[in-house]
């Protein structure tokens, strides 16, 4: 066997590895170098590896494990579906920045995952003619743009997207909860051809897992982590379009939520995002734009690519956010990040001995 495909199983192997965990995973990558190294290290080198104890260094040796991932790796040879590991140049720069980025995505589809616009659209499953309005006109507004549009290919709002951006020859991801066999809901089913012809389906989980409850909230991090911004355009007050604008936020991202009726439920959500200073009020097209310096020529995801995977969850929160806003004051990093000033003056040490930030007048910090 090839051994690119062989340390591609092995990297299959490592997400699927039970009790493990993205973190531990990541610890283990970054002792050892490579997935393959990891299931041949003898269980003593393992746990001299910090958070690495006797049972997570038996889970590794777990029988069976190469087998089940290659089998899948076969599966997705045979069904043309791209596996991605989160070192590889192709997986979604933007969701190598969270601290609970997937290890492995399945991919299928045309599009640039690093392309330079990407947004997330989402909402209630009981879409009204009047978020279906708004949802079509943020579509066709876009476009022109070259934006790459993110949802979730549920009822509602997110359906509605889709169809919209197939109308309009606009590029769009659907992120699923289960695997490329299970697609839900089975009604969407027939969306899938449409959305691969201007963009694609991706999903952390091998082909032949079928959707769970515990994983769409999970898709909806992959949803936010990998976009510039989310836009809630309908929600109730609980919701899963809630649940994405809240992993928005924890990474440091964007989020719009589009005003409604003060009556109606399902404006309910979106007013309440606003009313909380969680979200900026989307008015139009031209106003996202400019919220998030669309129209500049110097955009920093346009001429800058950062490699993330060197550095610590504290440290890639602080770059995400520094990558976001431009600069920001030392305070104000400490508010958004949530640390004492004594554990932000750390983290911008260590990442200013690194070359990555330079200090500005007045206590204020940019990348460098």
């Amino acid at each position: 066997m090839e051994s690119q495909s062989e340390e591609k199983i092995y990297q299959i192997a490592l997400s699927i590895l039970p009790q493990i965990g993205v973190v531990n995973a990541r610890r283990l990558m970054a002792h050892l170098g490579s997935a393959r190294q990891i299931f041949h290290s003898s269980n003593s080198t393992l746990q001299r590896i910090p958070h690495i104890g006797p049972v997570l260094s038996q889970a590794v040796h777990a029988s069976g494990i190469l087998k089940d991932a290659e089998k899948i790796w076969l599966a997705c040879q045979k069904e043309g579906i791209q596996v991605f590991f989160y070192t590889d140049a192709e997986f979604p720069e933007r969701l190598k920045q969270i601290y609970d980025a997937p290890l492995v995505l399945y991919w299928q589809g045309s599009v640039d995952l690093n392309s330079e616009q990407i947004l997330a659209v989402v909402g209630t499953r009981k879409a009204t003619e009047y978020g279906k309005q708004v949802c079509k006109s943020i579509v066709r507004d876009a476009a022109p743009h070259q934006v790459l549009f993110v949802s979730g290919l549920a009822y509602g709002i997110d359906i509605c997207m889709h169809q919209n951006c197939h109308e309009y020859q606009v590029p769009n991801i659907a992120v699923l909860a289960g695997g490329f066999q299970w697609i839900y809901p089975p009604k969407h089913r027939k969306f899938v051809d449409k959305i691969r012809q201007h963009g694609g389906i991706l999903s952390e989980h091998p082909l032949h897992q079928k959707p769970d409850a515990r994983f769409f909230p999970l898709r909806n991090r992959i949803i936010a982590g990998m976009s510039d911004a989310t836009i809630v355009v309908e929600a109730a007050e609980r919701g899963g379009a809630l649940i994405t604008a809240d992993y928005a936020n924890n990474y440091h991202r964007e989020v719009f939520a589009v005003p409604g009726n003060l009556e109606k439920i399902f404006s309910e959500g979106c007013n309440l995002l606003i009313k909380k200073h969680q979200a900026s009020i989307f008015t139009n097209w031209q106003h996202l734009c400019e919220e998030l310096n669309w129209n500049s020529g110097d955009s920093i995801h346009r001429n800058k690519r950062l490699n993330w995977d060197r550095f610590t969850g504290e440290e890639s929160a602080l770059l995400a956010l520094l990558h976001q806003k431009g600069e920001l004051p030392l305070d104000e990093l400490a508010w958004k990040l949530q640390k004492t000033m004594s554990e932000l003056a750390v983290l911008v040490l260590n990442l200013e001995f690194q070359g990555m930030i330079k200090s500005m007048p007045g206590h204020r910090y940019s990348l460098k």
